[in-house]
């Protein structure tokens, strides 16, 4: 008897769930029941989507009555390049963000803290100022070799129109070489300017940045 009884008990399981199988089935072969309140606040039911409700969210009712899905609502031309718009700005923003937070821990590896920050400043700013040194080296040089073609110009009266074609080129590329010079410098001071700004700017994101990380732990005994 208790075997008969667990036979049944089986074919009964099976039964349901088929038929709840085949509920689902027909739920999704039929399109279910269209369900919405148009803008005059009206309760329409129907078994395709409704004219009158394409501008707001239908839903999709099954046989049952149950909600299987909602139906967003039909945009026009106008909203989905709109709608596009917006989805391609809002991967370009994700982008932005992953690239920052990038640099940020690209950052933070490379100045842990402020004193290796301080010496990599330092050390950008001696390697210009070792190239301004050779620059001054060369201005000196050539100022000295002024003073000398200076002195054989005086044999002329100092005036270049009297002296020969070989000292007057020679007068001419050393003030042409000493004005080159002085600009490089220039340039170099300026570059020197730009590395501070630099660093201030990346001091100014670590600090913010170190901030950010969790303390230390403290050391064992």
């Amino acid at each position: 008897m208790k075997q008969a009884l667990h036979a049944k008990l089986s074919l009964y399981v099976v039964a349901t769930v088929w038929a709840g199988a085949m509920t689902a089935q027909a739920q999704v072969n039929s399109g279910g029941i269209y369900a919405c309140t148009d803008a005059n606040g009206r309760r329409i039911t129907a078994d395709r989507p409704i004219a009158s409700c394409v501008d707001r969210e239908q839903r999709v009712l099954g046989n049952t009555g149950v909600e299987v899905r909602r139906v967003g609502p039909t945009l026009t031309d106008q909203e989905r390049s709109a709608q596009e718009a917006k989805r391609r700005q809002d991967q370009v923003e994700q982008q932005r963000l992953r690239e920052e937070r990038s640099r940020d821990r690209a950052m933070l590896a490379r100045f842990p803290s402020q004193g290796v920050h301080d010496a990599a400043r330092a050390e950008a700013i001696a390697q210009v100022n070792d190239v301004i040194g050779v620059a001054q080296k060369r201005q000196i040089d050539l100022q000295e070799r002024r003073r000398k073609l200076n002195t054989e110009l005086e044999f002329y009266q100092n005036d270049p129109k009297k002296a020969p074609a070989n000292l007057r080129r020679q007068l001419d590329d050393n003030t042409e070489s000493q004005a080159e010079q002085q600009r490089f410098i220039k340039q170099q001071e300026e570059e020197k300017q730009r590395i501070n700004q630099r660093f201030d700017a990346e001091l100014q994101q670590l600090r913010k940045l170190w901030a950010e990380l969790p303390p230390a732990a403290p050391r064992s005994h």
